[in-house]
């Protein structure tokens, strides 16, 4: 049949006859026609009911009137659930005919939506009511998902379907998974729809089409405002499992103040503590602080929207993780069950590991990235290289000034200069001055010491936690490596005549020995809490969720940039929330494992303030740091100062190749800076991100402009960037690398000991001893261990990025799909590549004896802890 003829059958603006719809080929609507039928009496009774007035009461239309005839379309719709409570539902139905009765109109009721109005009304036209009846419908099976076939009765001038409106008449949640009409045309819900019970108005979903808000079809327009409106609520009330809607608040939650003034925290967010604002939760005030919110409980769960929370598998895997947690934290201390029992040998230690591979499934994996020989203690070599290439290769930066100076008040925090002198480390710089040094660009910096001044004095304070705030001073060997020179070790100012500064350089005897070892454990506990705290927390986990809280509030799921983004979104609030309950709450895992205690959250908040949107992309990050400059002649724009830094090495690929996608998707909606400026939804998105989402920083000039297509490729390539690689780099290597404490200690109990020092002597007399009592307990060591163990685990259900998921959407957009698929390929190039690198003999940071290849950006990964995988969001 001609297409001119469908035309005249479904109306003149059918898919047909405007190629800016969804592109399907004839012969998939030719059914259309056979199914057109004459309205019988039983129709005409149906279609006398009148039309609503306003688009917003759909929820009572039943079908379209005063139609010569009206045609069936045969659909598809995919419903998950939890099978076996299903069957035990149906059984009682069985058993109880009464019930059966009134229950067989459970089920799940759909209407159609036109892209157009109905040309006399000017009202959309909507199908009559589909209804599935579980007690008629549902076929009992052992899978997840189950189709049903539906017929829609729709007028024949109906045109393409744009929407679909869903109603729960069921007395449970149901996940929504797809609905597809005429094996064409695809929506693709993946969403609970709550009973009608607890949400009276018919869910909205869109077909898989993209549309910039000016493109709308006119049958969509208000069903496309309504969708907004709905998901930003009103900002009142406590939020329930069940709702779907999104709003901002301080971080008000972390606190306990009712248990007593030492579990109270301060409200972060505001001009004193600046802080990115969370997903709210409208929780009440606790009974003590009225500024705090009250902590989640049986009563009142920590709220995740609903499609934001975990799936089925990733919720299993990580109860199973917490479930292999407690067994492996329980049966050491049946032997160890002293409170801060500090640790007597390194065989204490290693016994917590497997040593074959079928010893018992008690102990713990051995972390393949770094050797447990029986007195092992940080290399020099493998100290310099784990900056490059380990948990957190974003710190190190290139030392421009020497003697390095603080920030810090100095009436507050003592002398801003440094105490590193020219005689500390001139024989380490291979002939060269120092000067010389920093002008061939071969010094480069650790600094701790603005992080954590502000706070030693309520960290030290505990009496198993001692901390300086660290410097570290690294030469760039003509290998390529990084060797460490010197470390000074700072604490706050107690008075005038005493030392508060102090440097350790490497040893030349025994003694010396030991105190540099103690040195670099205080540095890595340093870097281990501003890793934990500052890099992986806020810059990723915190200074996202406005931006995700923004888009699900302003950009439709119609939008090309919601779909665009949606991938990188997945799972983000719900372990965000997560960790605000768990993990950086008041005595929660972050202060009882980590040297920062009650002052974690704050020092987080302190590094906020220096926080810079526009910094965040990957090439910004390393010309700030020092570690690279611009050179347009390079392949990605910079030139690396470090050759061989394998975090800066795989990003830019991966970088690069994200910012070719996003240019071609960005250039394919938006040709033009009119488009960007005239797209509603978009401005106002990038506009409550900074405006309410980071509210704190909403007037600093650096925030980038959104204006041009360029503008909007950057914005949104640093966005994924952050979502994916970064956080994939600074969160799947922490069991591998951080889980053999004596390496990478999360907090230290011992300073280190000088002559002048009360315990000098026991150090001498036994300094692996006194190495070990430095230690974090080995109870503690267990549950850190278990903790980095979960936190670095793949779901089985993760999504990486360049997976070739469903691209429906985009059919009848070649230049898109196209766009995926060259993205997805250079994914793989990438992995190619990232393998011959880490054989590449003459790159000493990745490949050598005993060195572990660096991993972390390689895309893909299979489930489980494999220290390597990108995954599309930040979802653990």
């Amino acid at each position: 049949m001609a297409a001119t003829k469908i035309n005249e059958m479904l109306g003149s603006k059918s898919l047909f006859s405007n190629t800016h719809f969804l592109s399907h080929s004839t012969p998939s609507w030719k059914s259309w026609e056979r199914r057109a039928v004459q309205v019988r009496k039983v129709v005409a009774e149906v279609a006398a009911v009148p039309m609503v007035t306003k688009l917003n009461e759909l929820d009572s239309v039943r079908s379209i009137p005063k139609t010569p005839t009206q045609s069936t379309l045969s659909g598809q719709v995919t419903v998950g659930y939890d099978v076996k409570e299903k069957m035990k539902e149906l059984m009682v139905q069985w058993w109880d005919s009464s019930k059966a009765a009134i229950d067989a109109r459970r089920g799940v009721s759909l209407q159609l939506v036109s892209s157009d109005v109905d040309p006399r009304t000017g009202k959309p036209m909507v199908s009559k009511e589909a209804i599935i009846e579980w007690s008629r419908d549902l076929n009992i099976t052992g899978d997840k998902f189950i189709t049903h076939n539906v017929q829609f009765l729709v007028d024949t001038n109906f045109g393409e379907p744009g929407a679909v409106l869903v109603t729960n008449k069921d007395q449970k949640e149901l996940f929504l998974k797809s609905v597809t009409i005429e094996d064409s045309l695809r929506f693709d819900c993946e969403s609970w729809v709550q009973p009608e019970k607890l949400l009276s108005k018919k869910r909205i979903f869109f077909c898989n089409k993209a549309f910039l808000p000016s493109e709308t079809p006119v049958g969509l327009k208000e069903l496309r405002k309504r969708e907004l409106r709905e998901l930003r609520g009103n900002g009142d009330g406590v939020r329930v499992s069940s709702d779907r809607i999104y709003d901002y608040d301080v971080y008000n939650d972390l606190g306990h103040p009712d248990k007593g003034t030492k579990f109270a925290r301060p409200v972060l967010g505001g001009e004193r503590r600046p802080y990115p604002r969370r997903c709210r939760t409208g929780r009440p005030s606790t009974n003590s602080d009225p500024k705090s919110e009250a902590p989640a409980d049986e009563s009142m769960p920590m709220y995740v929207p609903r499609d934001e929370a975990f799936g089925d598998v990733k919720r299993q895997t990580v109860d199973a993780g917490s479930w292999k947690a407690m067994v492996n934290n329980f049966f050491p201390f049946l032997k160890h069950s002293t409170e801060g029992e500090a640790v007597s040998s390194f065989a204490d230690i290693n016994n917590l590991y497997k040593h074959c591979r079928n010893q018992s499934h008690l102990k713990f994996d051995p972390p393949n990235i770094v050797s447990r020989d029986a007195s092992c203690c940080l290399r020099d070599d493998e100290f310099g290289r784990l900056t490059l290439a380990g948990m957190n290769p974003v710190s190190i930066e290139r030392l421009e000034a020497f003697p390095p100076v603080s920030k810090l008040e100095a009436s507050v925090y003592g002398p801003q200069e440094s105490a590193f002198r020219e005689e500390h480390i001139i024989s380490q710089l291979d002939g060269m001055s120092v000067q010389q040094a920093i002008e061939n660009k071969k010094l480069f910096i650790l600094d701790y010491h603005d992080a954590y001044l502000p706070f030693l004095n309520s960290i030290n304070a505990h009496p198993d936690r001692k901390a300086y705030a660290t410097r570290t001073i690294f030469f760039l060997t003509y290998l390529g490596t990084l060797k460490p020179i010197a470390i000074e070790l700072s604490l706050p100012p107690m008075n005038p005549y005493m030392q508060t500064k102090r440097v350790i350089t490497p040893p030349v005897d025994a003694t010396t020995c030991w105190q540099w070892q103690l040195a670099k454990a205080h540095v890595c506990s340093n870097d281990s809490g501003a890793h934990e705290l500052i890099q992986h927390w806020l810059r990723t986990h915190a200074c996202m969720e406005p931006f995700i809280i923004a888009a699900r509030r302003n950009l439709s799921a119609m939008h090309p940039i919601h779909k665009l983004l949606h991938p990188h979104m997945r799972y983000t609030l719900d372990i965000n929330a997560r960790a605000r309950e768990l993990l950086i709450s008041a005595d929660g895992i972050i202060e009882s494992l980590f040297s920062t205690k009650e002052s974690s959250m704050e020092i987080t908040s302190f590094a906020y303030r220096n926080w810079r949107f526009d910094m965040e992309s990957l090439p910004a990050d390393l010309i700030r740091r020092g570690i690279a400059e611009a050179d347009p002649t390079e392949p990605h724009g910079i030139k690396l100062l470090i050759q061989d830094y394998p975090y800066a090495n795989d990003g830019l690929l991966i970088w690069s190749a994200i910012e070719r996608l996003v240019k071609d998707y960005v250039n394919f909606y938006y040709p033009d800076s009119i488009r960007i400026r005239s797209d509603l939804e978009l401005n106002a998105w990038y506009y409550e991100s900074i405006n309410v989402g980071h509210a704190d920083l909403r007037h600093e000039t650096w925030w980038p402009k959104l204006s041009t297509p360029e503008d909007l490729v950057s914005i949104l390539t640093t966005l994924i960037w952050i979502s994916s690689a970064e956080h994939a780099a600074l969160n799947f290597g922490q069991y591998h690398y951080g889980a053999y404490v004596p390496v990478r200690p999360s907090y230290m109990r011992r300073l280190v000991p000088d002559e002048e020092d009360p315990d000098y002597p026991s150090f001498v007399s036994d300094p692996e001893g006194y190495f070990l009592s430095s230690l974090p307990s080995l109870k503690d060591m267990t549950v850190l261990m278990s903790v980095l163990d979960i936190l670095s685990t793949h779901s089985a259900d993760e999504e990486y990025l360049g997976d070739q998921k469903e691209l429906s959407t985009w059919k009848g957009n070649p230049e898109i799909t196209e766009a995926f698929n060259r993205f997805s390929m250079e994914m793989r190039e990438i992995e190619k590549e990232v393998e011959k690198r880490n054989s590449d003999p003459k790159l000493r940071n990745r490949c050598g004896a005993g060195v572990s290849p660096y991993q972390l950006l390689v895309p893909s990964s299979e489930p489980g802890v494999s220290c390597r995988g990108v995954p599309n969001s930040i979802s653990i």
